[in-house]
């Protein structure tokens, strides 16, 4: 399935990435089920301890379930993985974009998202042919421990120094979203805003109406 520059954009509004550690007995699939159907725009799948195999199975099913509700998705840095399960497309960190072309290897029809924190680092990822830029993080966030948090300012100068969407990333939750007002993102994605939720079909009906109202203000 090939999403067009402006459904990318739109996709970007409430950008759901996994993670299995708060599954609570429950299997990721159902969980992801109960996000999409929730109002999740975006679908990426995160899972750094997994071997590939089991990873791959993985993929598979989630790819399908993104399908059906017709929500892009994408694999964090395992390009081979992504390859594999034919994903719309990939989600790599500056590192990987350092004498690699990824736009090369998944084709010029597959998403490429790249992480971004500078006015520099978000264009060199645009020249890398990124379709997106993730920035952040923007507030404390629990899944990466050296990560600087980024003022209102900071998004705004990202925004303007790109042509391509900007989601931004990093603790972001239901009680903090709308103060990136004024930021220009087009969307936040979230991991324990959902995941770690109790309900998390609820948190994410909630996020997708505070991102709507944090994105109608620009």
């Amino acid at each position: 399935m090939k999403f067009t520059r402006d459904e990318i954009r739109a996709s970007m509004l409430l950008y759901a990435v996994t993670d299995r550690a708060w599954l609570g007995g429950r299997t990721l699939p159902d969980v992801v089920e109960e996000v999409l159907s929730s109002g999740a725009t975006f679908l990426q799948v995160r899972e750094k301890g997994m071997d590939h195999d089991a990873f791959l199975a993985e993929a598979r099913l989630l790819k399908e379930q993104a399908a059906r509700h017709r929500v892009p998705f994408v694999v964090n840095d395992a390009v081979e993985v992504a390859l594999a399960c034919d994903a719309d497309g990939v989600h790599v960190g500056q590192s990987d974009i350092q004498g690699r072309d990824i736009r090369a290897l998944i084709g010029p029809d597959r998403i490429l998202g790249i992480s971004a924190n500078t006015v520099d680092t978000a264009l060199a990822a645009q020249r890398a042919g990124a379709d997106y830029i993730g920035v952040g993080a923007v507030f404390g966030t629990t899944t990466k421990k050296d990560a600087k948090n980024l003022s209102v300012e900071q998004l705004r100068a990202i925004c303007d120094a790109v042509d391509i969407p900007v989601v931004a990333i990093g603790g972001i939750s239901a009680d903090n979203i709308l103060e990136l007002r004024g930021s220009g993102v087009d969307g936040v994605a979230v991991v324990s805003a959902i995941f770690a939720q109790p309900h998390p079909g609820a948190a994410t009906e909630r996020l997708r109406a505070l991102a709507e109202e944090l994105t109608a203000h620009g």
